[in-house]
């Protein structure tokens, strides 16, 4: 599957928004977006030029979908299976989006990043209720205990995220016990637990054209 891997720090220039992409250096000084807050490229730094309806639409879609590292595909998929759910689809979309097992060891603390999240995963350094999860989809239930393997808690990433984890907080929906290494889902996440400035309607509009 075709994933980016050019400057991810480009696509927070990209969205005019920090997304966090490179974990604890999004909040140091060498953070590119807070040193250079305009668009990349050569013609970064012109004047800003009219954006129509559906190019607003867009760069939302690709800011949240950026967000959390899924390719096109990825993303239409989530999208098709919240619009099938009951209730408000494009919050849907985005607590499905949350209950990604790669985006729950973000929250929790154990990463710096999804994108490290998704690489741990697929190295199976984590178990879902005692059981060995390598998919960085796994969509986490109501109850399940996420915890670091035996073996694994010597990582020095896992540990270093652990140390930093107070800087960013855990969601009041998932519960740390940092020196067991592991956490618990409590509930879903609502609406309002996702303070990142998202506009959700704009990607269903998007989608319904």
């Amino acid at each position: 599957m075709a994933r980016y891997i050019g400057s991810v720090c480009r696509l927070c220039r990209r969205e005019n928004l920090k997304l966090f992409l490179k974990g604890d250096r999004c909040y140091s000084d060498k953070c590119a977006f807070d040193r250079r807050s305009y668009p990349p490229g050569q013609h970064g730094q012109r004047r800003g030029r009219k954006i129509s309806d559906y190019g607003i639409q867009l760069r939302e879609k690709q800011k949240v979908k950026r967000m959390y590292g899924l390719s096109e595909k990825q993303f239409h998929l989530f999208f098709k299976r919240a619009d099938n759910q009951r209730g408000i689809t494009g919050t849907n979309l985005l607590v499905m989006l949350e209950r990604r097992i790669d985006n729950v060891v973000y929250r929790m603390g154990f990463v710096n990043s999804r994108s490290q999240g998704r690489h741990l995963i697929g190295h199976n350094h984590f178990l879902v209720n005692g059981r060995k999860v390598n998919i960085s989809s796994y969509l986490i239930k109501i109850g399940d205990v996420i915890e670091v393997r035996e073996k694994s808690r010597k990582v020095q990433t896992i540990g270093d995220s652990l140390d930093i984890v107070v800087r960013r907080g855990v969601p009041q929906w998932l519960d740390l016990e940092k020196e067991n290494f592991k956490g618990i889902v409590k509930s879903f996440p609502t609406r309002e637990d996702i303070t990142t400035p998202i506009q959700e309607q704009l990607i269903v509009e998007l989608y319904s054209k």
